[in-house]
């Protein structure tokens, strides 16, 4: 087999997507089929060797512990009083209700690190109490959909966990890189919905009662409220962002704390535990077997000089750097639409990253672009994810059409910052050089 013929693993694994396959036997039968082609009866030591590598991997040790603590904050009653107090400073602003409802998705975004369940746990909560004030469907929508995408790109994040291995980077120093372009988002999110619901304001009407509480009311409510979602996020990030520990140590230091914020609010029970016990077992199985599947894949690609075949199809067609790197990023984009985020990671980023440290180019500043293009795949229609976890719980009165025209503005929110990264490299680099010195 030719280093030519390697490059046929990429449609091989797609045609296997289309049939219907799951993602991680499409990687594995892909990988066995041409591994067999070049090595023979080889191929099982090395893909024997590959399992060992990714069940003694340290760092994969923090997705179990980031997936518990997610699992458990969904239950753990801290949501609902949280809302209660973002609501109570908003209300007279300009779609209050939807700026509640984006603060809360950042602060559990940086709670949680589990796409997904920001979403679903935030939607839950926000849409009842939007729709009781008739605001606009494809506000509530975009809403949702945007701050629930938050949790790819604001840490902690799973998909950066499983990123940072692959391309070589410090798992701190790429939580660090994320944490300013996530904030960013957030805050260009919130100025929409400000801004629209100022020039529009039958999109959200304003709220016309007023708070009964006084000033000392509130702010108590407010510190009681803030503090249980502020002590975890500083047991998560705090003591990583500090140095005091590493990325699964850090995550294990949240699991314990919402455990004690569980027992604190007097939600834990055996039922609990056992629920998000075994949710745990079955996202961490699923996620470790695209990892696996993904490892494999790359190491027949490598080892039968895919690299360099793709190296030199590039500089047969004169490509500058920056014409791969959109291409590398468009295809990542455009892959969005049929598998999952980690899948993508673990089939592009093996390829993509040796390329672009040949050009020259600071890895860490690409795959925080990376990142970002991928969570604004999360969000674009017609297939997007994002979309998928909001029609599980939106009330039927909100269409399908609401959703896909409600995220477009928020898409481009993303967009956005994907330029300014473009522009100022520094935004994703200058963070882990405050704090590690990188």
């Amino acid at each position: 087999m030719t280093a030519q013929t390697v490059l046929w693993m990429f449609p091989a694994l797609l045609g296997l997507i289309f049939l219907g396959f799951p993602v991680a036997f499409s990687m594995m039968l892909a990988a066995l089929g041409f591994g067999l082609l070049r090595f023979g009866d080889t191929l099982v030591h090395q893909m024997a060797q590959r399992v060992d590598d990714i069940a003694t991997n340290y760092v994969l040790g923090a997705i179990p512990l980031f997936i518990f603590m997610g699992s458990i904050l969904e239950r753990a009653g801290i949501a609902e009083r949280l809302f209660d107090a973002l609501y109570m400073w908003t209300r007279r602003m300009p779609g209050g209700l939807a700026v509640a409802a984006l603060l809360m998705c950042t602060i559990f975004a940086a709670a949680s690190g589990v796409v997904g369940a920001t979403e679903t746990l935030v939607g839950m909560l926000a849409i009842p109490a939007m729709i009781k004030r008739h605001y606009n469907n494809k506000l509530i929508a975009g809403t949702i959909c945007g701050g629930g995408s938050l949790g790819t790109i604001i840490p902690p994040s799973v998909p950066v966990v499983v990123l940072a291995p692959i391309a070589a980077l410090p798992v701190g120093d790429l939580l660090a890189g994320i944490l300013l372009p996530g904030l960013l988002m957030s805050a260009l999110f919130i100025l929409y919905i400000v801004v629209a619901c100022a020039v529009k304001p039958d999109l959200a009407p304003p709220e016309t009662e007023p708070d009964p509480r006084s000033l000392g009311e509130k702010l108590r409510f407010t510190a009681t409220a803030l503090v249980p979602p502020g002590f975890l996020i500083f047991t998560v990030l705090g003591t990583l962002f500090m140095g005091l520990a590493t990325p699964t140590e850090a995550a294990a230091c949240g699991s314990l704390g919402v455990l004690l914020l569980a027992i604190l609010y007097r939600r834990m029970s055996w039922s609990l535990l056992y629920q998000a016990s075994i949710q745990t077992v079955s996202l961490t199985a699923m996620i470790l077997a695209i990892v696996l599947a993904g490892s494999m894949f790359a190491g027949v690609f490598f080892a039968s000089g895919g690299m360099a075949a793709t190296k030199g199809i590039l500089d047969a067609f004169g490509l500058s750097p920056w014409s791969v790197i959109a291409i590398i990023l468009f295809v990542a984009f455009l892959l969005g639409f049929i598998i999952d985020l980690i899948s993508i990671v673990l089939i592009v980023v093996p390829i993509a990253i040796p390329l672009v440290k040949s050009f020259g180019i600071d890895p860490l500043w690409f795959a925080v672009v990376f990142l970002v293009t991928l969570q604004t795949s999360y969000l674009t229609p017609p297939m997007a994810p994002s979309i998928f976890y909001l029609k599980a719980i939106a009330p039927p009165s909100m269409k399908l059409k609401d959703m896909y025209w409600g995220v477009i503005p928020f898409i481009c929110c993303q967009i956005a910052v994907l330029l300014i990264l473009l522009a100022v490299p520094g935004l994703a680099t200058w963070m882990p050089k405050v704090m590690y010195g990188n």
